[in-house]
């Protein structure tokens, strides 16, 4: 258990001294732009899912 405890310490003094981390704006920036971006492509493959189920449906319409 004192092998754990020890590993956990040691992993946030690297984090806090040896990591070089984004600065906060960039970081928030980013963010933004990720967000758009996944926003933008979830709607892109909705309306491609959209269009493939009614031409499936419409291609099972006129079989029946």
């Amino acid at each position: 258990m004192a092998g754990i405890v020890t590993y956990i310490k040691e992993s946030f003094e690297e984090l806090k001294n040896n990591v070089s981390w984004t600065p906060w704006p960039e970081a928030q920036r980013l963010t933004v732009i990720v967000a758009v971006f996944s926003i933008i492509f979830s709607l892109a493959i909705w309306g491609v899912d959209t269009v493939f189920s009614r031409a499936v449906k419409a291609y099972f319409g006129f079989i029946n």
